[in-house]
């Protein structure tokens, strides 16, 4: 359906969507049944939907969680092995009630009992075994975002780990992959509610020798947290399945607006760990340097305006104060393109940043080497699109990939072990979407956009890339191990509701 006449259907549905800032009354829409079909998905009708059902009404005010203190630190899961080259551990999955504020108790889904969940750093060429325990109420599965694992440990919707089972996570981590990933669910239908209400955590490969390890290093997971009134997790809203969820709460850490000291110049690993939020990120005095993407470091360092961060996409960073002071770090008003009754895109202050001026640090004439996979002797083409049957309510909106809702029963693509690929995505939509794939990492070789092609800016190992409306991406990968692969949009509520495909590697 063209988005203009599905825009204009769904204004005259609901009745009241011609303001664009509506106060919205106070009634929740009940929250998508875990581990249903998703054409099961609400008993709602959009003719009936009141305006409380199309956004959460009744929140908590930004104001009632503390703001200004320190940024935590992201504790370690401990390594319980004595063995060199083996990191073992052990993962659980389960509710937990955490104090916010002493008038507020929220009950979570975290892993160890912690929010965000522990960090695990481990070196190239490791051995993992994680334990994992599923103390949910759903069943799910610990998908290792990004890294180069075999297809059966990575937490495929296929493999999910019932409630109240356990299952072991082995694999062995090549040489060359050290980089800033992360982890979190990705059972089937159930990825979206599983990590807002809490589940991820951050896993860091480091090299064996590094040549940064002079500059002091700081990590910033940043999530988004979505309370009502009462302070417990709100459920996602017509509008949060339509364009992604965004909470009205920004954490880096877990904590809302924290204050980071920067007494000299610092790398930053960066996660965007929120569901549906781009995060369009600045720094005021200070020179910012882009010095490696998901899957690594780059050749060389590109210096940075602003650094867009999709759901999902990672970075690190090397911030140079050039002035003592405070300043805030912002997620600058970034237009996606949303669809419906929205309010005005606003710039965001996400913390209060101590700088103290620093001069940039002594860096190796070349940070990594890219290895040349080669020419490509495959092409695949990919097409987003969305359409809308408006007698479904919400379990007729669709994200499709080549006109498909992703089915686990379907094999969508197949690739060859070791063959070189180029791929083609194209979003043929109205809303920015950004496109994800397990298993690998790939570079970009080129963008179109209103018939015009441009190189990428720098070249680095991605797993997560952002696509504008009806722009098209080039990349370039090669898979290295037999099996089922997933690939998706990771605007989590759009992955559940469809825009999703599997590639099979034989």
């Amino acid at each position: 359906m063209n988005r203009r006449l599905f825009l204009t259907k769904l204004a005259a549905a609901v009745g009241t969507l011609a303001a664009a800032k509506v106060v919205a009354q106070p009634h929740h829409m009940e929250k998508m049944p875990s581990g249903h079909n998703m054409e099961n998905m609400s008993h709602h009708n959009m003719g009936n939907m009141s305006m409380g059902e199309m956004h959460n009404s009744k929140l908590l005010p930004e104001s009632a969680l503390p703001k200004n203190l320190p940024l935590p630190d992201l504790k370690k899961l401990l390594n319980t092995s004595d063995k060199s080259g083996y990191f073992s551990a052990s993962l659980t999955a389960k509710p937990v009630r955490v104090q916010l504020t002493p008038q507020v108790e929220t009950e979570f889904w975290a892993y160890n009992d912690q929010i965000p969940g522990p960090a695990i750093e481990v070196f190239e060429g490791d051995t993992v075994e994680i334990l994992f325990k599923n103390e949910l109420p759903q069943p799910t599965t610990v998908h290792w975002h990004g890294l180069p694992v075999p297809p059966d440990q990575d937490g495929n919707p296929q493999d999910e780990v019932a409630p109240g089972a356990s299952r072991v996570y082995k694999f062995t981590l090549p040489e060359g992959c050290a980089g800033t990933y992360w982890y979190h669910p990705h059972g089937h239908n159930t990825v979206a509610e599983q990590a807002f209400r809490g589940l991820a955590g951050v896993f860091i490969v480091k090299p064996k020798q590094d040549q940064l390890a002079h500059i002091p290093v700081q990590n910033w997971l940043i999530s988004d947290l979505k309370l009502s009134a009462d302070g417990q997790i709100a459920p996602n809203s017509m509008m949060d399945w339509m364009n992604g969820r965004e909470g009205q709460f920004v954490l880096i850490n877990g904590a809302s607006h924290p204050e980071i000291t920067l007494n000299q110049a610092t790398r930053a690993r960066l996660w965007n760990a929120c569901s549906g939020r781009y995060l369009n990120l600045s720094l005021n005095d200070a020179d910012i340097y882009l010095i490696g993407t998901d899957g690594g470091l780059l050749e060389q360092p590109y210096k940075l305006t602003t650094l867009l961060l999709t759901p999902g996409e990672r970075a690190e960073i090397l911030i140079v104060p050039k002035k003592s002071g405070t300043q805030s770090l912002q997620a600058l008003a970034y237009d996606r393109g949303k669809m419906g009754c929205t309010t005005e895109e606003v710039t965001r202050s996400l913390a209060s940043i101590n700088l103290k001026a620093s001069q940039l640090p002594d860096l190796p004439t070349k940070l990594a080497s890219l290895p040349n996979i080669g020419k490509a002797s495959a092409v695949k083409t990919l097409e987003y699109t969305e359409t809308m049957d408006m007698g479904k309510g919400m379990s007729g909106m669709n994200f499709l990939i080549n006109g498909k809702k992703h089915d686990p029963k379907r094999i969508d693509l197949t690739s060859k072990v070791g063959e070189v690929e180029e791929w083609e995505i194209f979003n043929n939509s109205h809303m920015d979407h950004n496109f994800h794939l397990h298993g690998t990492q790939f570079t970009v070789v080129s963008y179109q956009l209103n018939g015009q092609s441009r190189l990428p800016e720098y070249i680095g190992h991605k797993d997560t890339i952002n696509l504008k409306p009806y722009e098209r991406v080039r990349i370039k990968l090669v898979q290295q191990h037999k099996g089922l692969r997933m690939y998706h949009c990771h605007i989590l509520e759009h992955e559940t509701l469809g825009m999703m495909g599997q590639l099979n590697v034989i």
